[in-house]
């Protein structure tokens, strides 16, 4: 219903800055991207919109980064409705609340979390922005970006530099880059694990075991992905005549945007094969559950790498950090990661057909779709319709989760508690 109601605002005259109607299609595709937290475009936003069609997608981008739920319990709470037990259990399992009780009053944190951090964003990045475009129109953008880079949505109005430039021509801005990648991050970790660094404060030893595998794991895919990055690209055109220190800006964060973000600071089209490859691995990885990122989640990941590590050693148990993983996490951790592979493979060869562009251009722009990242290689504004609805499905795939739809489609009605007789299987 969001995305239908963007994509019909969208559509309308006074959201195009020529004043003509836009394809509903293409508006649609708009819509599911800002509302999915993508960004991927099939128009520039600064030149293509009007400033009515730039708060509808800022709106879209706000209501999707916080989670549908999120902003339900905030309407909740502000009416005074009373809310059920069964109504509890779902609002937990949509921001991963550790318990049902005062979920109420945890919506209401991280709602208010939200607004103080995009305000300190919005402060911060308008002594960029106020003394290159003014008063109004610095802070108008300042609290755009600040926006699209908490709820890692990828939109962008630099336009007014070069259509579709992304954030390239501050490539080597120290202070731009760091605000924009502490926003990134702080979106990406998730709502409940600052809590929990704020309430043990800071102290790693004390954290729960989601908040230290979160933790873990994204730093290590930001300094993997630098390292990589920067490596891969020696061999590349990017880093000719770039300084040394501009380099490994620019590698981290294409690094750091790349966990479901969507800005570029580099040319991507440009970029050596092993980067891409690099960068269509950390896409797929993505942030972390009930953060504002997406992709298969930095948890699902760990546990997916545990439960190996747990079978070469033998161990019946997945372990991590002196503590025992629930059981059925691990086939749960796989299923998600098998479902994923097979929808981009699907997606990928059946695009790479449609519009007769190499595989691994497809692979990396729906990989981006279903992680909702937003980088691209530059072939969706030129797509086909049938590759439009493709990515569409993607990127509402990607928000919603596979195993969401998958639970929505099919029910356990036929559940038994007989079993079939046990036969051996040779496997690997």
């Amino acid at each position: 219903m969001i995305i239908t109601l963007g994509a019909v605002l969208l559509s309308l005259p006074v959201s195009s800055r020529s004043g003509e109607y836009t394809n509903f299609l293409d508006s649609f595709f708009t819509s599911t991207s800002a509302t999915c937290v993508t960004g991927l475009i099939r128009f520039d936003t600064y030149t293509h919109w009007s400033w009515f069609g730039k708060v509808v997608i800022l709106c879209l981008i706000q209501i999707g980064g916080l989670g549908f739920m999120t902003m339900a319990i905030s309407i909740v709470a502000l009416t005074k409705m009373k809310i059920s037990i069964a109504t509890r259990v779902i609002m937990q399992n949509s921001i991963s609340a550790p318990q049902i009780g005062g979920i109420v009053r945890l919506t209401k944190k991280i709602f208010l979390s939200t607004a103080i951090i995009e305000a300190v964003g919005a402060f911060m990045l308008s002594f960029y922005f106020v003394p290159r475009l003014g008063v109004f129109r610095g802070i108008v953008y300042s609290i755009f970006h600040s926006v699209s880079a908490f709820c890692n949505a990828g939109f962008d109005l630099m336009g007014y530099e070069k259509p579709f430039s992304s954030v390239t021509y501050q490539a080597g801005d120290w202070y731009f880059n760091i605000i924009i990648m502490a926003l990134i991050i702080l979106g990406g970790l998730g709502f409940i694990v600052w809590f929990d660094l704020l309430t043990n404060r800071f102290k790693f030893k004390k954290l729960k075991l989601q908040s230290k595998l979160v933790l873990t794991v994204s730093l290590s895919l930001i300094v993997i992905g630098t390292v990589a990055i920067f490596i891969f690209e020696q061999k590349g055109v990017l880093f000719k005549n770039m300084p040394l220190n501009e380099q490994i800006l620019t590698s981290m964060f294409q690094s750091v945007s790349a966990r479901t973000a969507g800005f570029n600071s580099l040319n991507l089209a440009a970029m050596t094969e092993p980067s891409l490859c690099m960068i269509i691995c950390l896409m797929f990885i993505g942030g972390s559950t009930g953060s504002t990122a997406g992709g298969l989640k930095t948890t699902t990941f760990s546990v997916l790498v545990l439960s190996i590590l747990s079978t070469i050693r033998h161990r019946k148990d997945i372990e991590a950090f002196g503590r025992r993983l629930e059981s059925g996490l691990g086939r749960t951790a796989a299923c998600i990661f098998t479902l994923y592979i097979l929808i981009v493979a699907l997606a990928s060869m059946t695009i790479s057909s449609i519009e007769g562009v190499p595989i691994l251009h497809a692979v990396f722009e729906c990989v981006s779709a279903i992680a909702t990242v937003g980088t691209t290689l530059g072939i969706t504004t030129q797509l086909q319709p049938a590759s439009e609805i493709i990515l569409i499905l993607l990127m509402m795939i990607g928000r919603i989760g596979s195993v969401t739809i998958l639970l929505a489609l099919f029910s356990d009605k036929g559940k038994t508690v007989s079993k079939h007789a046990q036969e051996k299987l040779q496997i690997g």
